[in-house]
């Protein structure tokens, strides 16, 4: 009877829909950005993906999420202590010659950066607004407004969202934190994900917490 082989990574480089627009973009190997998604300097982890219509704008986001469509991640403030809302006090530029970007208000906008951790899942038609950050594992429901910062493996839901309860206990999700299989190379997660598919997580942390697995 022959050997099973070890899954093999497919090729690595990030695979973009052609109606896709990124400006000033970092993507690590294995990510995938779906239809008519808009991306603005934002960093993408490996394995992350995003499903169509999705846009996310100065912001970073780790491994593994899993971004649904229609979502919107840094959802950008306007100056709404001026005179006017509107962006012709902000990007005059776009209605009248010889009137530049107000520099300070995008570098206000830039500053409220926008961290989501590693195997998060943002759920169809969530938004996060400026500065929040999102820890490992966490879930945000569908059409959820997250407008504070989200605990590691907790499950958010509702507007503004609230949490519904965590993933795990606090133990199983301090392992998962030291084992940051995440972390791992290609390979060793391609021969864990049966196990990923069919042990409950203590029997997969006790096998896989094991040095020689």
């Amino acid at each position: 009877m022959d050997e099973p082989q070890n899954p093999e990574p497919r090729e690595p480089q990030p695979r973009i829909h052609p109606t896709a627009e990124l400006k000033g973009c970092r993507l690590e190997p294995y990510v995938a950005i779906g239809e008519r998604v808009v991306l603005r300097e934002v960093t993408v982890g490996a394995f992350t993906y995003f499903e169509r219509h999705s846009e996310a704008i100065y912001a970073t986001l780790g491994k593994f999420c899993s971004v649904a469509a229609n979502t919107r991640i840094n959802a950008l403030e306007h100056p709404v202590e001026r005179i006017t809302q509107h962006k012709v006090s902000y990007r005059p530029n776009e209605y009248f010659r010889y009137l530049g970007v107000d520099a300070a208000f995008r570098e206000r906008r830039q500053a409220r950066h926008v961290t989501i951790g590693h195997d998060v899942w943002i759920g169809h038609g969530a938004v996060i607004v400026p500065g929040v950050n999102v820890g490992n594992g966490a879930v945000i429901g569908a059409n959820a407004v997250v407008t504070r910062d989200v605990e590691p493996y907790a499950i958010m839901a509702g507007s503004p969202a609230r949490r519904l309860r965590y993933r795990f206990a606090p133990g199983i999700a301090a392992r998962i934190e030291r084992l940051a299989w995440w972390d791992w190379p290609a390979g060793k997660i391609g021969r864990a994900v049966p196990d990923m598919q069919a042990m409950p997580i203590e029997d997969f942390l006790r096998r896989w917490e094991d040095p020689q697995s």
